[in-house]
């Protein structure tokens, strides 16, 4: 007769120098049961099995069978035209007659045969029995339970306060502890037990059950910086052997960052509603190596008065991910914080604020600067240049009057904006290279404006 804890794990061996214990512990994981799929299944049950005839199929006439069988399935009055193959070898039992047949399911669930591991992120949870398999009645009964790592011991049970006050002989205490996973590697269930059974002394038993806890799932990312506009790039990669349905994959950016996720454009005809937002499919990763990409585009982020907070901290933020098995086992994933390239400090920061929309060919135009002193001293003066191009080609957009502009003192964290008179000579799309900063006391020359693109139209 099987035992009614599936899957539980028997109590270590003893030896002949250890105590002849009146009880014992019974472990069962309590996880959600799998389907299993059987071959065996394809071959199912036909009909000519029962009505058949013992010599049917190695009849010399099996067209005589095919008759009789046909009558009784089918007979006369019921209208059917239904025939039966006059072939009674097995070998039509395999055929595929439904698209249900190609997985084989026997209609039953299987709980798990054998302790296991477990994953990284969900939780631990087993069903605990200790039995009295004696003659004797065990009393007042300590029970403790715990979760040993490498790192820690983590208590789930202790009845010290109040033991259990009695077991009696075929009797049995039975209770469930739970443990969210949020360690790699060995994991130690320990479950102790000190009671009376009649002896003088108290006895005291300890039972160990190991289990392994594998990582599910790895995010890999990668940082590029344009501009002002940082992209993050998320890859997130299924480690198991069961599918995985993310409920939750979300970003939380660090107080001096806001967010947004980058997703492609839906196809018109899909129809946008808030039930539809609501009931968001989850995304399917797949068993084995599957794969699926996340895209966020982070910027500074602001304060009330519209200053960007500049921390200098490289810290981007990090994912909550939460996902669920076949059967709805839930897991849950906090990753650490993702850092960026971290990216020297500028003491000034010059840039463009306007540049005209419509300019002329050789006709002179305004471009608006802005620079800013980022330090908390006061810096300058500056002058202002185009710098000569490194190949010594003729530039297409030059300077028109003075070729060097002069700045005053900036103080610490102003900023002054001033315009910057040139003109085009040539048509087309055109660039504006080479705009740079010179601290003359410092004598430091700082690196150029980014180039900025125009359109040189005729008159």
């Amino acid at each position: 007769m099987s035992s009614p804890y599936t899957g539980a794990q028997p109590p270590a061996p003893t030896t002949a120098a250890q105590q002849n214990h009146s009880l014992a512990f019974r472990v069962m994981r309590l996880s959600r049961p799998s389907l299993r799929p059987d071959p065996a299944a394809l071959l199912r049950f036909d009909p000519r099995d029962v009505f058949l005839p013992e010599d049917a199929l190695t009849s010399p006439d099996p067209s005589a069978a095919a008759d009789v069988l046909q009558g009784l399935l089918h007979p006369p009055d019921s209208g059917a035209s239904t025939t039966v193959p006059g072939d009674f070898t097995f070998r039509d039992r395999f055929l595929l007659h439904d698209t249900a047949d190609a997985l084989a399911p026997p209609g039953l669930l299987v709980l798990p045969q054998a302790f296991g591991g477990d994953l990284f992120g969900e939780t631990f949870c087993s069903y605990i029995s200790i039995n009295n398999s004696s003659g004797l009645e065990a009393r007042e009964v300590i029970i403790k339970a715990e979760i040993q790592t490498e790192r820690q011991r983590i208590l789930l049970l202790d009845t010290s306060k109040s033991p259990v006050e009695s077991i009696r002989s075929g009797g049995r205490y039975d209770f469930i502890v739970e443990h969210d996973v949020k360690e790699l590697g060995a994991h130690t269930l320990v479950c102790t037990a000190l009671y009376n059974d009649g002896d003088v002394e108290r006895k005291y038993l300890p039972q160990f059950f190991k289990f392994t806890v594998s990582n599910p799932l790895s995010v890999r990312t990668k940082v590029r910086t344009i501009k002002d506009t940082t992209y993050l790039e998320a890859c997130i990669e299924n480690h198991t052997k069961s599918n995985l349905y993310m409920d939750q994959v979300d970003f939380e950016p660090a107080q001096q960052w806001s967010a947004t996720i980058l997703e492609a454009d839906e196809h018109p005809s899909v129809v946008k509603s808030t039930i539809r937002d609501l009931c968001k499919q989850p995304i399917l990763i797949r068993a084995g190596g599957g794969i699926y990409n996340y895209l966020y585009q982070l910027r500074p982020s602001s304060d009330e008065s519209g200053q960007t907070k500049t921390e200098g901290s490289s810290i981007l933020g990090k994912f909550q991910i939460t996902w669920r098995t076949n059967l709805g086992e839930p897991g849950r994933l906090q990753t650490q914080n993702i850092h960026s390239t971290p990216t020297p400090s500028k003491d000034v920061d010059l840039r463009a604020v306007k540049v005209p929309a419509v300019i002329f060919i050789e006709r002179p135009f305004i471009v608006n600067l802005c620079l800013t002193n980022q330090t908390e001293k006061t810096v300058g003066p500056f002058e202002v240049f185009l710098a000569p191009s490194i190949s010594g080609e003729q530039k297409a957009v030059l300077v028109n009057g003075l070729q060097k502009l002069v700045l005053p003192l900036v103080e610490a964290f102003e900023s002054i904006n001033f315009d910057l008179s040139m003109v085009a000579t040539q048509l087309g799309v055109q660039k504006i290279s080479g705009i740079t900063l010179y601290a003359v006391q410092e004598r430091k020359h700082y690196e150029p404006l980014q180039d900025i693109e125009i359109f040189v139209d005729a008159e």
